[in-house]
């Protein structure tokens, strides 16, 4: 099968949406300038850089009471800091209830149940008990193609770790178990890794 998006694919579902995957999730937490904390996934997320360590999300799409964006880009407008909490397979129905499209001034947190603890090096809230939590400052928003399609930059100034996720001084995947988006609604758990070696490796 091949297809070029602009002509469509004839599917039921996009299947574009399944290709690139698994994808990690970046739960993303924010707060407003009137001090509401608001909390969002999002499965456009990566780390970009190692030094000085870097991550980025993409927001697609808008909101009826939003300008531009959602909620988790208006806030890091106003404020220039978020926090990426990462996604424990155990944390997945609370992630999930967090993904809901609520208004402006709702607060995800107690929305969800949702325990949190301040951030240390930002004015953020975080997800208390998450395997790691990235508190970052924001460096650039970029629009890409299309409308409301936004990639935003941050740079991370603090990093959280749980200490019953690290093992002889590693951040251990398998205490971790971090869930991944796949395409459509399913979702993957990681619970085994393996080591490999590369060819110029000494």
């Amino acid at each position: 099968m091949f297809y070029r998006p602009k002509d469509g694919h004839g599917l039921p579902h996009n299947p574009f949406n399944a290709i690139v995957v698994p994808r990690p999730i970046g739960w993303i937490s924010t707060r407003s300038k009137g001090g509401i904390d608001n909390l969002a996934p999002y499965s456009f997320f990566n780390a970009t850089a190692y030094t000085p360590p870097q991550v980025m999300f993409a927001a697609t799409g808008t909101k009826d009471d939003r300008a531009h964006g959602k909620d988790s880009m208006a806030n890091i407008q106003d404020t220039g800091v978020f926090c990426v909490n990462i996604v424990a397979t155990r944390q997945m129905d609370e992630m999930n209830a967090s993904s809901r499209t609520d208004p402006k001034d709702t607060d995800e947190f107690a929305l969800a149940h949702i325990d949190r603890q301040e951030c240390t090096e930002i004015n953020c809230a975080r997800v208390k008990g998450s395997p790691a939590a990235l508190e970052c400052t924001l460096t650039q928003i970029i629009q890409q193609k299309g409308d409301e399609n936004y990639i935003i930059l941050g740079e991370v100034v603090g990093i959280h770790l749980a200490d019953r996720c690290v093992t002889n001084g590693l951040f251990d995947i398998e205490k971790v178990k971090p869930l991944a988006r796949l395409g459509y609604r399913d979702y993957a758990s990681i619970e085994t890794g393996f080591t490999l070696a590369r060819p110029d490796d000494n």
